[in-house]
């Protein structure tokens, strides 16, 4: 059997991925199928939602994902720092 999900319920679920988490850990969560989710992001970022526009979304996107890459490096070279600090 077929399941209608609302437009709500997939804009809130891509959202889920965009704000970082994995479609596999959105997908358990949910328990909705990780191709079904793949599509919704696919669809969203190509026609945009009521207030963003499809490039807008795909760019905040891409922001946070390089937000929180960079936030990782940081991380690592700040107990790089100490530890090679400690050295001297």
């Amino acid at each position: 059997m077929k399941r209608k999900y609302d437009a709500d319920f997939k804009r809130n679920t891509v959202q889920k991925v965009f704000d970082g988490q994995s479609v596999a850990s959105v997908s358990r969560e949910l328990g909705v199928g990780e191709g079904l989710i793949h599509k919704w992001k696919k669809v969203l970022l190509q026609k945009g939602n009521a207030t963003q526009s499809g490039s807008e979304l795909a760019e905040i996107a891409y922001l946070k994902k390089r937000n929180r890459e960079l936030e990782k490096e940081n991380k690592i070279l700040k107990k790089a720092a100490l530890i090679f600090g400690r050295g001297n």
